[in-house]
């Protein structure tokens, strides 16, 4: 028999965690709580994957439920994760969960991504959050000048890189999502505005 990882274990009691409080809080959408394994922490497993020469801070912005954020957290412990999320209830989720998880390498900050002071973060991340012209700001905002965004975006990713390039400027290299065949994850660097 062999030994479970310390990372399946603890991915495993997250999503635990996750089923137990999303009834109370709606974490994720009730409609795919039977897979929270094979979709949400499937797809930020392979963010992890596609980022695996992330290093430094990671900022996870519009955390919710910690998607992809406690993911990242629970995978790359050498990472120090902060997850941003404005929603009080869902912050103390957040919590309760890098305390049960033991995850000595994550935070919470409650508050809105667009009032905090810029955090200049290494990496920054985000999954259904906002559009992406939208989404560009925050990230500008708080993205060191070297830095990369992990962003998670569905299947009208094409149209919303599109629309953001009216505003912005940007390196783009797309990574295929392993659980949607028209989502991707959009890797950007040298953000600045038009």
């Amino acid at each position: 028999m062999t030994d479970v990882s310390r990372e399946t274990k603890a991915l495993a009691a997250y999503a635990a965690l996750l089923r137990k409080w999303n009834p109370a809080i709606n974490l994720v959408s009730p409609k795919t709580l039977d897979q929270i394994e094979t979709r949400h922490v499937a797809d930020s497993r392979a963010l992890v994957a596609v980022a695996a020469d992330a290093f430094g801070s990671w900022l996870d912005i519009g955390s919710g439920g910690g998607l992809p954020g406690l993911v990242v957290a629970i995978m790359r412990p050498d990472l120090t994760v902060t997850l941003v999320e404005s929603d009080h209830r869902k912050s103390s989720f957040l919590r309760t969960a890098i305390r049960e998880l033991g995850l000595e390498n994550a935070s919470v900050i409650t508050g809105r991504v667009e009032h905090l002071d810029a955090l200049f973060a290494a990496n920054i991340s985000a999954r259904a959050l906002a559009p992406l012209p939208l989404l560009m700001a925050y990230v500008a905002r708080h993205l060191t000048a070297s830095g990369r965004a992990w962003l998670m975006k569905g299947r009208n990713w094409r149209t919303e890189v599109s629309e953001a390039r009216r505003e912005w400027n940007f390196d783009l290299i797309t990574h295929p999502s392993p659980t949607e065949p028209d989502a991707a994850i959009l890797e950007i660097t040298g953000i600045r505005h038009v």
